[in-house]
């Protein structure tokens, strides 16, 4: 989904909010929170509190927006996969990604914590009867039959969720996943990064002591460099919950996103014994956020999407 902005309304600094937050800083008129997020924040940020101004494409604009990330960034990443009978995708937002997806599957299970999301995505593609849409609890996966999914797909989403969240999709993965069937999620890695946990110490320390240089601190990436991402979730760690789950973890990237930091994963995930089980291919890719730079270049000389 992206990092949010928080809107003007009021965060309560208390034990029993969801919003309980040490370190608040205000810049350019907004309230910005750096920090781990819970299942309860994720439910409140994207589904009360963000605009969605563009209906979540404003996310894709580092790309030049969602046609070009999907066949720049996306498509190439997952084309092995596709079509595919049935396709699962955890936290479709306002149907970014599922739109594209469609044209894919035979059957989509959209699957999101929050309900105004859910609603939005079943009037947006309330003509398409392959696609149904589900409300969860952010862990589990109900809707979706025993060894009934073929490819699972998230991504700009589960990069928000610790690993105690991970450890029970991953659980679900086990119980619905075809014996051919792989899924392919985007997530932390900031567990990983002893850097950007002195960078964000750092900045709390100057923002706090010099608020005037908040928005150069923001615009450095020393403010929040955890762009909201979880603290508890790395690479390697994923590739553990997926053997303790009794799967398989056969490729990972490693990439940065806006800055320069490690900060994110993609992970595929198969059975044992599948066709595509193998060991795991571990990819350190510094050069996504460029990439994406040179995909918005192209989009400006050859794009005509209105």
């Amino acid at each position: 989904m992206g990092s949010p902005r928080w809107s003007r309304r009021s965060v309560i600094d208390s034990p029993s909010s969801p919003f309980n937050v040490s370190f608040l800083v205000r810049s350019e008129g907004l309230l910005y929170r750096p920090g781990m997020p819970s299942l309860e924040e994720n439910e409140a940020v994207w589904g009360h509190d963000y605009q969605w101004q563009s209906g979540g494409d404003e996310w894709s604009a580092m790309w030049g927006g969602p046609t070009m990330q999907w066949y720049g960034a996306i498509f190439p990443r997952i084309r092995a996969f596709l079509p595919s009978t049935r396709i699962l995708e955890i936290a479709p937002g306002h149907g970014r990604w599922t739109a594209f997806l469609l044209d894919h599957c035979d059957d989509l299970l959209g699957v999101d914590l929050s309900e105004n999301c859910i609603d939005v995505c079943r009037e947006r593609f309330a003509d398409l009867p392959k696609a149904s849409f589900f409300v969860n609890d952010g862990t589990s996966l109900p809707m979706a039959h025993d060894n009934s999914v073929d490819f699972v797909f998230s991504f700009d989403s589960l990069v928000h969720v610790e690993i105690d969240v991970l450890q029970s999709y991953m659980d679900e993965f086990a119980r619905i996943l075809t014996k051919d069937g792989a899924a392919f999620f985007h997530h932390s890695n900031n567990g990983a990064d002893t850097s950007v946990r002195a960078v964000d110490r750092y900045g709390k320390v100057v923002a706090e002591r010099l608020p005037a240089l908040t928005p150069v601190l923001k615009r450095a990436g020393v403010l929040d460099p955890y762009a909201w991402r979880a603290l508890s979730v790395s690479a390697p760690l994923v590739e553990k919950l997926a053997s303790d789950a009794g799967l398989r973890c056969v490729g990972q990237e490693v990439i940065n996103w806006s800055g320069r930091s490690l900060t994110d994963c993609i992970s595929l995930i198969c059975r044992p014994g599948s066709r595509w089980d193998r060991q795991n291919v571990v990819a350190i890719n510094p050069d996504f956020g460029s990439e994406a730079r040179s995909l918005n270049k192209a989009q400006k000389a050859f794009g005509f999407e209105t």
